[in-house]
């Protein structure tokens, strides 16, 4: 008696992982790739830890971008025009992003009296794995859902985390991709919220 192989197609939500997993590879060798670049721009001068936390600089305007709030309605980026905007792109899974939370965390309650806001958007995970982690982070920014990859889409970049911050005028000033740290914070972005 044969046995019929199984034609059974992987769950969506082992795709869509696989997927994110290919996508922060990705990520990771465009980080490579940058740095060497960078490095080779700058000579000896620039120590590996600098690199990594060292923003791109930007001049230009933010995406036209609507995704939606863990309650369904949604939120659009020029919701926040006349603040700076943290956009952080990141997801349930990811171990920078797990990493880089309590960062931004500290961050947004140090400055967010400044006329300062992070929008988290998450990139794909379901709305209650998303709840949890939140409540386990002890989250008190704004964590958004983004399940058609909209944000990846709109601001060119696949690998997570990534992070972008937009001026009170709307315009994308600095970039991340990787996770960031208070020291960057502190360097890059503390001076755009005194402008």
């Amino acid at each position: 008696m044969k046995r019929r192989k199984s034609t059974k197609s992987p769950s969506p939500s082992l795709n869509r992982k696989a997927v994110s997993l290919g996508l922060v590879g990705i990520g990771l060798i465009f980080i490579g790739v940058a740095a060497l670049v960078l490095l080779s721009q700058t000579g000896q001068g620039v120590s590996a830890g600098e690199l990594a936390v060292r923003p791109v600089q930007f001049n230009r305007p933010a995406p036209d971008l609507t995704v939606q709030n863990l309650e369904g309605k949604p939120v659009s980026l020029t919701d926040y025009r006349g603040q700076v905007v943290l956009v952080n792109n990141w997801a349930t899974w990811c171990p920078p992003c797990r990493a880089e939370m309590p960062v931004l965390e500290a961050y947004y309650q140090a400055h967010r009296h400044q006329g300062f806001v992070i929008l988290a958007i998450e990139a794909g995970d379901p709305a209650e794995e998303v709840r949890a982690f939140i409540q386990r982070y002890g989250l008190s920014f704004p964590v958004l859902l983004d399940p058609e990859g909209r944000s990846l889409a709109a601001f060119g970049n696949p690998a997570l985390p990534n992070t972008y911050v937009i001026d009170r005028q709307g315009r994308i000033r600095l970039a991340w991709t990787g996770a960031v740290d208070e020291k960057a914070l502190e360097t890059y972005l503390t001076p755009l919220l005194e402008e």
